[in-house]
């Protein structure tokens, strides 16, 4: 037998019988009738409910969307009049200077030149103390 909601075929056979008593035969259909048009009008209901919050969800995400775009463009209009403002106070142009230097191997990449002229000598070798 076939197991519904944990309910054994022997469970739902008592089930049955006990409405069967309760109702009587006669009266089942309209029971049902009614159990049908209770859920049907339970669904219409929640169907309801669930487009009128998609569409007061809808004007309030573009909004929100439209906010977003606004300060996206006003953000990237204040970043721009800073980068003119800032080019100006670069004298020593250190922006290029730097950019170039990421560019070349770092000083602790090159080898450090010897004092003796016997060969390369490694960065421990050539501290003096």
């Amino acid at each position: 037998m076939s197991t519904f909601l944990f309910i054994s075929g022997g469970e739902i056979i008592i089930v049955v019988l006990v409405v069967l008593l309760l109702f009587g035969a006669k009266s089942i259909p309209d029971v049902a009738r009614m159990l049908g048009k209770g859920m049907n009008e339970f669904r219409r209901a929640s169907d309801e409910i669930k487009r009128e919050f998609r569409e007061n969800t809808s004007v309030i995400t573009d909004v929100v969307e439209e906010t977003k775009n606004e300060l996206n463009k006003e953000v990237k209009e204040v970043s721009s009049a800073i980068e003119e403002e800032t080019s100006d106070l670069d004298p020593y142009n250190l922006k290029k200077d730097s950019e170039s230097k990421s560019e070349e191997p770092s000083s602790e990449e090159e080898e450090v030149p010897s004092k003796d002229k016997d060969g390369p000598v490694s960065r421990e070798d050539s501290i003096d103390l």
